[in-house]
């Protein structure tokens, strides 16, 4: 490996754990403080961050990126005066650190506190929306962790401008600047050494397609938080209401179809499929969606084997009749990435019977899929959607980046 390479992350690692010694005591105040003058700093700097975005976007256009990833990529401002309100959100969502998860008392004489605390020192690699710079960042510190980003290489010049207004916030509110630190190189190699610094990370949270995420889980020496591929679900049972169906589907799967939260399979009970089944894949095609067609369904294209299990992040979409719900529960079992699926069904039995079997992070009923994100639950926005089941599942926000420990008082307490 490059020295330079190895000499720049060692000081990076070092700085990010001395950084959240300082931030794990840092007050409520200076967190928000820090988060809301970004917030103010992304505004006033909207020209100059579109402007650098205009050279990811060339480079993207370069390197031959499709149109959904370059509509991930891109910044407006619009998108940017969202990222702003999010740094606001965050920064008025309830402090998690210190507050007490649990207390109780024991015979002893001992009082025991399960107390929420950061975790430490996160390493944070995303693709293509340079936006993450932002929600991570803020969300690390909020919790009162350190963050080492590194974003993909089409949105380096994003990143950095994004996290030039991080950093105003950490000045602005005395708080070390190297709380919120950005890889500034393109060199792959810098990826392959932040996966090993187990002296300075505590874990890593890769946020990408599946070639990103696979190669994080088989080189990392650091523990992560698996964000895999969506190859999301929604099954049309035979009690669907047809206009809810029709609404729901449709916005599932065109309102973003970049978005890890996007529509990829759509599973309708055999009932239903000549009537309500055949309107929603003709709303579909008649959208611009490319169905691809299991038996008996008229798709643009017939499915092949490789289509199902496939996150498209496109105007495309698989569509299969089943039998009943146990069969759209084993076909969600077999291709499924733990990520979201969803019921439309007005069945209550129907209901539990599908949210009790799939076992993903997020299970929905009659509900679009597109709201599988951190912000739409109400948690402050989200820095990824872990597919894991260890520590944290599901949108990992404020409260799923700390982990915790135990306060435990007496009195010249001793043991018989």
């Amino acid at each position: 490996m490059d020295q330079a390479i190895k000499t720049m992350m060692d000081q990076i690692g070092a700085d990010a754990k001395s950084a959240a010694a300082q931030l794990a005591y840092a007050s409520t105040d200076a967190k928000n403080t820090a988060l809301r003058v970004a917030a103010d700093s992304v505004m006033n700097s909207i020209p100059a961050i579109i402007d650098a975005n205009a050279k990811d976007l060339d480079y993207g256009r370069e390197k031959g990126l499709s149109a959904p990833m370059m509509d991930r990529l891109m910044l407006d401002q619009g998108r940017l005066a969202g990222v702003a309100q999010a740094l606001r959100d965050i920064a008025d969502f309830p402090d998690p650190v210190g507050q007490v998860m649990a207390a109780w008392d024991r015979p002893t004489g001992l009082h025991i506190e399960r107390q929420r605390t950061p975790l430490g020192v996160i390493g944070v690699i995303y693709e293509s929306r340079p936006n993450v710079t932002a929600d991570a960042g803020a969300l690390c510190l909020k919790a009162g962790n350190a963050v080492i980003l590194r974003g993909g290489s089409e949105g380096l010049h994003s990143a950095t401008a994004l996290h030039g207004c991080l950093v105003d916030g950490l000045r602005a509110a005395g708080l070390p600047a190297t709380a919120i630190q950005l890889i500034p190189t393109r060199d792959r190699a810098a990826v392959q050494y932040l996966l090993g610094m187990v002296d300075t990370v505590d874990v890593i949270v890769p946020r990408g397609g599946k070639g990103l995420v696979g190669l994080v889980q088989r080189e990392a020496r650091v523990p992560v938080f698996s964000h895999l591929e969506g190859i999301v679900h929604i099954y049309v049972d035979k009690a669907a209401d047809p206009a809810k169906a029709m609404d729901l589907v449709l916005n599932a799967k065109t309102r973003r179809v970049s978005i890890c939260g996007a529509a990829e399979c759509l599973l309708l009970h055999k009932d239903i499929a000549q009537g309500l089944g055949n309107d929603l894949v003709q709303m579909l095609k008649t959208a611009g969606v490319r169905v691809h067609g299991g038996p008996g369904v008229d798709g643009t294209m017939p499915a092949t084997d490789d289509d199902w299990g496939r996150e498209y992040l496109d105007m495309d979409i698989a569509v299969r009749i089943v039998d009943d719900i146990d069969d759209a529960i084993a076909h969600i079992g077999r291709f499924g990435s733990s990520h979201t699926d969803c019921i439309l069904s007005e069945d209550a039995a129907a209901q539990a019977h599908f949210t009790s079997r799939v076992d993903s992070a997020i299970v929905m009923v009659n509900a679009s899929t597109q709201f599988a994100d951190g912000g739409e639950f109400g948690m402050g926005g989200e820095i990824g959607i872990a597919t894991g089941k260890l520590h944290a599942r599901g949108p990992v926000g404020v409260e799923q980046l700390t982990s915790f420990k135990y306060i435990v008082r007496g009195d010249g307490t001793t043991r018989a």
